[in-house]
C-alpha cells in the first residue's frame, strides 16, 4: 500500500509533464523546426582541403588516456566514459574523426607516449613550459583549480611558503614539479608514479602534502587526508592536448571547440561535476504565466531524477575508487615480490623501454628507476655503450622472434667483466598480443661462492 501511495502521483506527473511535452512539440511552428534544424547544422564544422587529406592518411587518432574520474574513466563494463570521452565523442560526430584509446598508468607513461608518437592525443594534461616543447594545446574548454591535499589533523597549507623544508610528493612529470624546482628550492620534491601513490604518501606521512587538480580531490573518500587551501596563481585550464607535427589536428579540433555549442557544454560540465540533468530549451509552459504551476510540478520531477542520477553516480565513482585501491595494492604486491628476487630482473616494452625493474637491477646498474624508466638501454648511461648497443640489439632480435633465451655468457659492465647466466623471455596479454620481454641474469661467481 505504501508503495502504491507513493507510485500514483508519481505516475500522474510523468503522463502530465509527457503530455505537455507532446502538446508543445505538436504546436511547434513551422519555423521555430526550422530554426532547430538550422542549429544543428551549425555545430558541424566546416573543413578546408589540407584538413580533409590529413583526415584521409589518419583515419584514427590515438588517445592516451589515464583514468582521472570524473574527466576519462572506465565504467563497469570497460569502456571509456566521463566528461571528455562525451566531448571526444561529440567532436567526432562534428568533424567525423575517429578516436581509439590507448590505457596509460601514469602522467610520465603518457608523455612518454606522445613524445615517441605511439600517441597523438591526451585530453587529461595541463600546459607548462617543458610540455610545450613537444605538444601544441587546442583553446581551453574549462578548468579547476589546484589544491593542496594534506593529512588530517595536520595544519592546513595555505601556500607553497607552508612546505618549506618539508616534504611535498607528486607524481613524475607534474604539471607544477619545474616551477616548484625552480623558485621553491627549499621544498623537499619526491616523485611517484600516480596521483594515488602521492596520497599514499601524504596518508602514512612520509610525504606532508601533495597537489591535485580540484575536481579530482573532490572525489577523495573522507578519511585520513583533507583537502587544504587551492593554490595561489595556479589554474588548471583544461586542453586537448596534440603532439606537434600535426598543425591539421590541432586546427579541426580548435574548429571543433570553436563551434561547440556553450549551452552543451555546460550541460556536460553540470551532468559529470554538478550531478545534474542538462538545461532544457524553455517550454511553451515556462512562457505563458498562468502554467507557472506546471513548471513547479516539473521543477520537482527534475529534483527526483536528480537525486536518483546522484545516487548512480555516487555508486560509480566508489567502484572507481574501489577498483584502483585494488589495483594499487596488487602494484605494490609486484614490487615487493620483484624486489625480493636477490637477481636482477627486468620488463621492457616492445620497443626495449624499461617498464618495471627491481631493487637487485637498480644495485647492479648503481642507478634507480626513475632515471631509466622508460627509456632503452641505449638512452642511459647504466652500462659501457659496446654492451648497452649488443644488449639492445639483442632484445629486438628476440621480440621479432618471439623466442625464449637462457645462456652463459660473459658480459662487460662497469666495474669489469663478470661472468653471469642471463636468461629473457616473451611475455603475453591475456589475448595472446605480445607485450615485451621479462629477463635478468645471476651473477655465477656469486652463486659459486655462495655454495
Amino acid at each position: 500500500m505504501l508503495f502504491t501511495s507513493v507510485f500514483k502521483p508519481v505516475a500522474r506527473w510523468l503522463f502530465l509533464f509527457g503530455m505537455l511535452g507532446i502538446a508543445e512539440w505538436g504546436g511547434a511552428s513551422p519555423a521555430s523546426i526550422q530554426e532547430r534544424g538550422k542549429s544543428a547544422a551549425r555545430s558541424m564544422v566546416v573543413l578546408d582541403d589540407q584538413e580533409l587529406q590529413w583526415m584521409a592518411k589518419h583515419p584514427r587518432v590515438v588517445v592516451t588516456a589515464l583514468e582521472y574520474p570524473l574527466y576519462l574513466f572506465k565504467d563497469e563494463h570497460g569502456q571509456w566514459t566521463g566528461l571528455n570521452s562525451d566531448l571526444l565523442k561529440r567532436i567526432s560526430d562534428m568533424t567525423g574523426l575517429q578516436f581509439v584509446y590507448q590505457e596509460s598508468f601514469s602522467t610520465d607513461q603518457m608523455l612518454a607516449h606522445l613524445e615517441s608518437g605511439a600517441a597523438d592525443l591526451s585530453t587529461t594534461l595541463a600546459m607548462n613550459d617543458e610540455r610545450k616543447a613537444f605538444l601544441d594545446f587546442s583553446h581551453a574548454f574549462g578548468g579547476a583549480g589546484w589544491v593542496f591535499l594534506g593529512q588530517a589533523g595536520a595544519p592546513p597549507v595555505q601556500s607553497l611558503e607552508d612546505l618549506a623544508k618539508r616534504v611535498l610528493v607528486l607524481p613524475t612529470r607534474h604539471a607544477l614539479e619545474a616551477m616548484i624546482r625552480r623558485n621553491y628550492p627549499s621544498i623537499e620534491l619526491r616523485s611517484v608514479k600516480t596521483y594515488a601513490e602521492a596520497r599514499a604518501w601524504v596518508e602514512s606521512g612520509e610525504a606532508y602534502a601533495t597537489i591535485e587538480s580540484e575536481i579530482g580531490a573532490q572525489l577523495i573518500p573522507s578519511g585520513r587526508l583533507k583537502i587544504d587551501a587551492v593554490v595561489p596563481g595556479k589554474w588548471d585550464a583544461d586542453y586537448l592536448a596534440v603532439r606537434k607535427g600535426q598543425p591539421q589536428l590541432l586546427s579541426i579540433l580548435n574548429k571543433a571547440l570553436e563551434a561547440f555549442p556553450e549551452q552543451e557544454l555546460r550541460g556536460l560540465r553540470l551532468k559529470w561535476f554538478g550531478g545534474a540533468t542538462v538545461p532544457q530549451a524553455p517550454g511553451l509552459w515556462q512562457r505563458i504565466d498562468q502554467w507557472v504551476c506546471w513548471g513547479v510540478l516539473v521543477v520537482s520531477l527534475f529534483g527526483l531524477l536528480s537525486l536518483l542520477w546522484n545516487r548512480r553516480l555516487a555508486v560509480v565513482v566508489r567502484q572507481r575508487v574501489e577498483a584502483q585501491s585494488s589495483l594499487r595494492d596488487q602494484l605494490a604486491f609486484q614490487h615487493a615480490l620483484m624486489d625480493a628476487m636477490p637477481d636482477p630482473m627486468f620488463v621492457r616494452d616492445l620497443q626495449g623501454r624499461l617498464i618495471m625493474c627491481n631493487k637487485s637491477y637498480e644495485d647492479a646498474l648503481s642507478t634507480r628507476f626513475d632515471r631509466m624508466q622508460g627509456r632503452q638501454l641505449i638512452e642511459v648511461d647504466a652500462m659501457p655503450r659496446q654492451t648497452a648497443e649488443l644488449l639492445h640489439a639483442e632484445f629486438m632480435a628476440q621480440l621479432s622472434t618471439r623466442r625464449t633465451r637462457f645462456f652463459e655468457r660473459q658480459l662487460m659492465f662497469k666495474d669489469g667483466v663478470r661472468d653471469i647466466y642471463q636468461w629473457t623471455v616473451p611475455f603475453y596479454t591475456a589475448d595472446g598480443q605480445l607485450r615485451g620481454l621479462l629477463g635478468g641474469w645471476a651473477d655465477i661467481a656469486r652463486r659459486t661462492r655462495q655454495t
